[in-house]
Formats: C-alpha cells, sequence, structure tokens
C-alpha cells in the first residue's frame, strides 16, 4: 500500500471521496498537476475543471469548482467549494443551465448582479468542457 496516495476530496456538503488511489490530476491555477504517492509537499489554489482519480486501470472524473488543494506527507486534500460527479449531469442539461445563465447576465442590473452572474457563467462553461472532454 505503501505505492498508493490517500486522497480526500471534501465539500461543503460532505466528504465527497476518501480512500487510496494511485493518482490524482488536479485543475490548479498555474495549470494541472498529477500527484502520486511520496510527492513533494505544497499547496495550489483549484481552477473550475475535473480531477481524474486514478486506481487500478480506472479513471473517475469529478468536476470542482474554487478551492485549494494541500499536498502534505500525509496524502493529497482537495477542499473545493462544489464538487459534481460528472456521470450524473448531461451536456444538454448544463447546456440549457449556461444559456439561463447568459440570459440571466444580459438583464444585471448592477455591478454586483453582473459579477455574480458572470462567475455562474464561467462555472457552467468550465462544467460543459469537463463534460465533454
Amino acid at each position: 500500500m505503501a505505492d498508493k496516495l490517500q486522497f480526500d476530496l471534501v465539500s461543503p456538503e460532505k466528504r465527497v471521496f476518501a480512500g487510496a488511489v494511485d493518482m490524482v490530476v488536479v485543475p490548479g491555477e498555474l495549470g494541472d498537476f498529477g500527484v502520486l504517492a511520496g510527492h513533494a509537499p505544497f499547496m495550489s489554489t483549484i481552477r473550475s475543471g475535473a480531477i481524474a482519480i486514478h486506481d487500478g486501470g480506472q479513471i473517475t472524473r469529478t468536476f470542482i469548482h474554487g478551492g485549494f488543494a494541500e499536498v502534505t506527507p500525509g496524502g493529497l486534500t482537495i477542499l473545493a467549494e462544489e464538487a459534481i460527479a460528472l456521470e450524473s449531469v448531461t451536456a444538454d442539461a448544463v447546456a440549457a443551465d449556461l444559456q439561463r445563465a447568459r440570459e440571466t447576465l444580459t438583464l444585471a442590473r448592477d455591478d454586483m448582479e453582473r459579477d455574480a452572474a458572470q462567475a455562474h457563467v464561467s462555472k457552467l462553461e468550465a462544467l460543459l468542457a469537463a463534460i465533454r472532454n
């Protein structure tokens, strides 16, 4: 088990994943990075995108939005503002949500509404891109 990485994915609602895996690829703010067992410690903010959890030839992808990743001698922990299993959403549903979000953006009455609407549009665009990849 020494060649396995302890990985925890936590959102405000729940612990989404906890277990030993072979590798995790994370969408870092400065680019994607892979973490294996024994990786040097560091922290990174994350950008909206899909993490890829590699274990025994299987790859599981989960969309994460906001938060940060921390690599320690004990493993990798991602604290995400939101985590969505990609198999639980469809491109058509997200595309429809994105269209409505863009309409909401055009109707924004002030900077605060515009910023919130733009953030929502950006998140949905990243989610749609993750589904299509």
